[in-house]
């Protein structure tokens, strides 16, 4: 699909053999507080969602795409739309490239340029939505490179390593 293809990466759809991806990344506990997960997965678990995430994302109310490099289908992270609403045409966006050595790289704004693409031109979507730690420094530059606007704080929503910090709401609306 050309709509998901960049000059760096492209999106696809997770397929059975994302399983170990996928089982690395749900029980990374340095990323749980991004995930809100609290709770190790097990392979049985992520091999059934595998094969749920086939649904279709008025089904599902989430959309699940591995980040891949050109040339390659092994995936380096993970893009999301979830709580889709179409009535109110809107969706969450969650982002993680999984290791530090593809940081820094562009894969994940070009990543994040591609799914908004999506989001705007083919689900027809108004808006987008993200929630960022405000301790989450390339996170939140990440967002507003795309024009997402800080709408609110939510103050000490999350406890991780030994504290509360705030979270931001961020919203991307689509003026054609």
């Amino acid at each position: 699909m050309v709509t998901l293809k960049g000059n760096l990466v492209y999106l696809r759809a997770l397929e059975p053999e994302d399983l170990d991806f996928v089982h690395q990344i749900e029980n990374d506990e340095s990323i749980w507080e991004i995930s809100s997960t609290q709770t190790p997965y097990s392979r049985f678990l992520i091999r059934q969602y595998l094969e749920q995430a086939q649904q279709d994302i008025y089904q599902a109310k989430q959309l699940r795409l591995a980040i891949c490099t050109l040339g390659t289908e092994d995936a380096i992270g993970l893009i999301d739309l979830f709580d889709f609403d179409p009535l109110h045409r809107r969706a969450g966006v969650g982002i993680l490239i999984q290791k530090a050595s593809n940081h820094d790289q562009g894969y994940g704004s070009e990543a994040l340029g591609l799914l908004i693409n999506y989001a705007f031109t083919h689900l027809h979507l108004h808006q987008l939505y993200a929630n960022i730690s405000t301790d989450n420094q390339p996170s939140l530059a990440l967002f507003a490179k795309f024009g997402f606007e800080k709408v609110g704080v939510k103050k000490q929503w999350i406890f991780a390593r030994g504290r509360f910090h705030d979270e931001a709401l961020f919203q991307l609306i689509h003026t054609p």
